[in-house]
């Protein structure tokens, strides 16, 4: 995927000209995995919920139930950390390629031999890193 930025350029003769920066790559895999795992650790917890409060005859009844379910539930934690870990990498691509340094490199006004380029500020990604920590 095209992931696009836009940002204010000077051109040549000082006016700025708002133009768009494609980055490269598609960062949104391990998200989606992360949120999918999720979704289906939820949906999960609900129908264990209702089978234990609902059909506690059964469950405490049959001996394989309650191994099926650990086993289902150690896969999920397993998983999880999988995803965890999937999270922490794309946030990791994202930083990458949003680094101030990586978007001057991108642009081709700074290409020039007299041309000086600087960032305004680097990105604030405290929150970013406190998802992944968390």
């Amino acid at each position: 995927r095209l992931y696009q930025i836009p940002f204010e350029m000077p051109d040549c003769e000082g006016e700025l000209e708002t133009r768009t920066l494609h980055l490269i790559g598609d960062f949104s895999a391990p998200a989606e995995f992360f949120v999918t795992l999720g979704v289906f650790c939820f949906l999960y917890a609900m129908a264990a919920l209702v089978l234990y409060l609902r059909f506690h005859s059964i469950y405490s009844e049959n001996k394989k139930l309650p191994i099926v379910d650990f086993c289902v539930t150690v896969c999920f934690a397993f998983f999880w950390l999988v995803a965890a870990a999937a999270w922490g990498k794309g946030l990791t691509d994202v930083k990458a390629a949003t680094r101030p340094a990586s978007l001057i490199a991108a642009m081709g006004v700074c290409q020039g031999e007299e041309v000086v380029c600087n960032a305004g500020t680097t990105p604030a990604m405290g929150l970013a890193n406190i998802s992944v920590v968390r």
